[in-house]
């Protein structure tokens, strides 16, 4: 049956056909506008082109201001405001010229915040965004230790100090330039910033003074292993001493005439060689160190005896290796013991007591560490399987 029309047609207008109540059909002729619609398309059109007009104006205006607002010191060693990136011997010349002002006292950071980022060029030719200190300074740590600006990278503790020896880049705060920041504190709270440490000023560590670690001696002395990048940009080891051993500050260093004191051993590549180890005494009564490399994609630690610091025997094989986990940085091995928890000595072993070797990769940028057993007359490290 039937049903009828729910939209009847519209009376007609003119005696033609019919007026549907429905909307056009596509190819149908076109219904001409009024001319009322059409003036309140056309103000639609202009206000919308009117906002976005002022829209672009608005951010153009931003950037011009942001742009033209003093972003900090220049990083130049020039002064000049320009994109050239310093030479090493223009770099180690700025280090020595930026000191920090000796002993003055900084509680938890820089009131003014962090300094801007690099205004060198980036990758692909393209300049970073122009930060500056206001601009970051929600940025800055509340609590913990951190330089007065740009980019940083452990402790010590020396005749009654804590020693903040760190890797610092005193032009920006990128990775590049690195100097050792320098700060004390008896609290590990109250931090006093004293002048760089060390700057990279030789021909061994023009291009970088690199991670490092400290041995307190059994007379009480203290010295610096650190790894320098040469003017050719090989990794090799060197030896620091404090110019006073007994300013409890450590303020002026000293570097070793005879460095490098080590070098990459054959089958060893010159960019995998570096950051030696805090060294402990053997049975034998040697000093023993750990420097991290790998072999293809196998990381490894190799293990280095000496008497004097000064002169070095690699041991056969290596403290230990794992596939496929590409370069060893920062390599560390200390004892932990079993039954208490306190730290120990770098030098203690026997019964109850774990070694624990840990590193930090290259390639992932994530550290890992494993406990294992430690033969320290033979010199061989067992990994502890955990149930």
């Amino acid at each position: 049956m039937p049903f009828p029309n729910p939209f009847p047609a519209l009376p007609n207008r003119n005696d033609d056909a019919p007026v549907s109540s429905y909307a056009p059909l596509l190819g149908s002729a076109p219904v001409e506008p009024t001319a009322a619609a059409q003036l309140m398309r056309r103000r639609r059109i202009f206000f919308v082109v009117l906002l976005l007009m002022m829209g672009l104006v608005g951010v153009c205006s931003l950037v011009i201001l942001i742009t033209s607002k003093d972003g900090g010191e220049d990083w130049s060693p020039s002064g000049e405001d320009d994109d050239k990136c310093p030479s090493p011997k223009e770099v180690a010349e700025y280090l020595k010229t930026r000191r920090p002002e000796e002993g003055r006292p900084t509680l938890r950071g820089v009131r003014e915040g962090v300094s801007e980022k690099s205004f060198g060029k980036g990758r692909l030719g393209a300049t970073p965004y122009p930060w500056t200190k206001k601009m970051l300074a929600w940025q800055r740590t509340a609590f913990h230790f951190q330089p007065e600006k740009n980019w940083m990278n452990g402790p010590l503790f020396y005749k009654g100090w804590y020693h903040f020896f760190y890797q610092y880049n005193p032009l920006g705060a990128v990775w590049g330039n690195i100097a050792w920041g320098h700060a004390v504190s008896k609290d590990l709270i109250n931090w006093r910033h004293l002048p760089l440490a060390m700057v990279p000023d030789q021909w061994y560590d023009i291009n970088g003074v690199w991670t490092g670690s400290a041995t307190i001696l059994q007379d009480g002395q203290l010295v610096m292993l650190y790894t320098g990048s040469t003017n050719e940009s090989v990794q090799v080891q060197n030896l620091a001493f404090p110019v006073d051993q007994s300013d409890p500050l450590l303020i002026n260093w000293v570097k070793y005439s005879g460095n490098p004191i080590l070098v990459p051993p054959p089958g060893i590549m010159d960019l995998d060689f570096r950051d030696p180890t805090t060294a402990w005494l053997t049975p034998e009564g040697k000093w023993r160190i750990i420097i991290g490399s790998k072999i293809n994609k196998t990381g490894i630690s190799l293990v280095y005896d000496t008497t004097d610091f000064k002169t070095y025997e690699m041991l056969d094989g290596v403290l230990h290796a794992v596939p496929e986990t590409g370069m060893w940085e920062c390599v560390d091995f200390y004892p932990v013991s079993e039954v208490e928890n306190y730290g120990m000595d770098t030098s203690i072993n026997g019964p109850k007591v774990k070694h624990v070797v840990k590193t930090s990769l290259d390639d992932d940028r994530n550290d890992y560490y494993a406990l294992g057993t430690y033969d320290s007359e033979a010199g061989i490290w067992t990994l502890t399987i955990l149930a």
